[in-house]
């Protein structure tokens, strides 16, 4: 009986009732998950970097090189603390703080585990969960940018401003993208909180072919394959990882928003960075990879989603996201400012917008018979089919020629140089080899003309 009460998914009846200590230490577990999540993030991406650059990276300090990034931070603590004259002091001084906290609180509502039992008490592996928890991950995530955008306008210097306003932009543009991302998520899963969601991601799924009930997997990234790489491509942009750090890029903006921090203000903001990209990969976790539920084959052993098993396997996800982060910072060059607003815009929100039209049409005939289905399904392909070839296209125009340039051009333009990059020779010289006589030297029997 307690095997199978601690496989149980919790439910929102079982929140609030845990005792004081109980909310106190769920909370700490979730700071000190951040703060060492951070501290081994930054060890892990420059080992990571490291390998791929066929270099060591971090190794001496500590075992392995672990105690490197610890060392760093009280480097920077001791570093002096300036203040630019024209910040203004109170903005400036609280902008780091905001992207931190945001980052943290997001946290509170991700399932770690199902229900345990920690001294005689059995609570979810959660600090809480409301109805509405996505939307307040969304929030947080929002809130967060807040921070970079204050900390770069309250700097009172031109870099840290151009930098704030390209993370406002940032927000703005792929926020939708991921707003839109969790629509088809709440569509399949009938609900917007976290641990109902890894709940409705436990089951297999039953696809229907022609009549055939064929098994499909649970999980929302591959049920969901567009929401889930366009989620995960919006998830970097909001962390301004790169390639789309374009609030701090150093080869224009110097360090972009953080150009006038220092010390520990600036450590903040690294930390931020940091915690907002674990935050985002154990959201992506929760909202597509099944959470805290173990991944196949091991799911072939009954007590793989029961006790304090799925914590292993939902920190093995989130280590897993964290270097594709990584691996996409040392494999790929920034975008361009244009093509970072055209990948948003023209590209990531159309597509979204297309897919939940599919999505929602599809759910919309679960109901039918088979035959209805297939009507529907048929219909809807050859119009599509219809569409696509009677599409208008913008054929290019045709290109002139040099010469038809050099033609068009108005009377009176200036001259230009030969086409075909070779220099005749000139009529004068021809002239003058023409007009010249020839020269006799009298000198004895070796003369000659020249």
């Amino acid at each position: 009986m307690n095997a199978l009460y601690l496989a149980q998914d919790p439910t929102l009846a079982d929140f609030g009732k845990d005792p004081w200590w109980l909310v106190v230490g769920k909370v700490l577990f979730a700071f000190v998950f951040a703060v060492l999540a951070t501290l081994l993030g930054v060890w892990f991406e420059r080992r990571v970097v490291g390998y791929m650059q066929v270099r060591p990276g971090p190794n001496q300090v500590g075992p392995f090189g672990l105690l490197q990034t610890l060392a760093d931070g009280l480097k920077m603590a001791f570093k002096e603390d300036i203040l630019p004259r024209t910040a203004d002091k109170v903005v400036y001084f609280f902008a780091p703080t905001i992207s931190v906290i945001c980052a943290v609180t997001a946290l509170s509502v991700v399932p770690f585990g199902p229900m345990v039992s920690i001294f005689g008490h059995w609570t979810p592996l959660q600090v809480t969960d409301v109805s509405v928890a996505v939307l307040v991950l969304l929030a947080c995530s929002s809130m967060g940018i807040y921070g970079i955008v204050l900390g770069g306008w309250a700097s009172g210097s031109t870099y840290p401003l151009l930098g704030g306003l390209r993370s406002s932009a940032q927000m703005i543009s792929y926020e939708v993208a991921m707003g839109l991302s969790i629509v088809a998520v709440f569509m399949t899963a009938g609900t917007m909180s976290t641990s109902g969601i890894v709940a409705a991601q436990g089951d297999g799924t039953q696809l229907s072919i022609f009549g055939t009930e064929i098994p499909a997997p649970g999980w929302y990234a591959i049920l969901l394959l567009p929401s889930f790489i366009i989620f995960f491509i919006a998830t970097v942009g909001e962390t301004n990882r790169a390639p789309f750090d374009l609030p701090e890029a150093e080869s224009e903006l110097v360090a972009g928003f953080m150009t006038e921090y220092s010390s520990l203000k600036f450590a903040l903001f690294m930390l931020s960075e940091y915690v907002s990209m674990v935050t985002m990969s154990a959201v992506t976790t929760t909202l597509f990879l099944g959470g805290w539920r173990a991944p196949w084959p091991i799911t072939l052993w009954e007590g793989a989603n029961s006790g304090w098993w799925p914590m292993l396997w939902f920190f093995g996800k989130v280590i897993l996201l964290v270097f594709v982060f990584v691996w996409l910072r040392g494999t790929l060059p920034r975008l361009r400012y244009d093509q970072f607003m055209r990948l948003g815009w023209k590209v990531l929100l159309p597509i979204n917008l297309v897919w939940i039209l599919v999505l929602s049409g599809l759910r919309s005939i679960e109901d039918w018979d088979t035959k209805g289905r297939l009507t529907a399904v048929g219909i809807a392909a050859g119009v599509l089919l219809i569409a696509t070839l009677f599409w208008p296209t913008r054929r290019p125009q045709p290109k002139p020629s040099v010469q038809e340039q050099v033609d068009s051009r108005p009377h009176g333009s200036f001259p230009l140089p030969p086409m075909d990059l070779q220099v005749p020779p000139s009529p004068r010289i021809t002239r003058v080899v023409a007009e010249r006589e020839p020269a006799n030297i009298a000198a004895g029997s070796d003369s000659r003309e020249v």
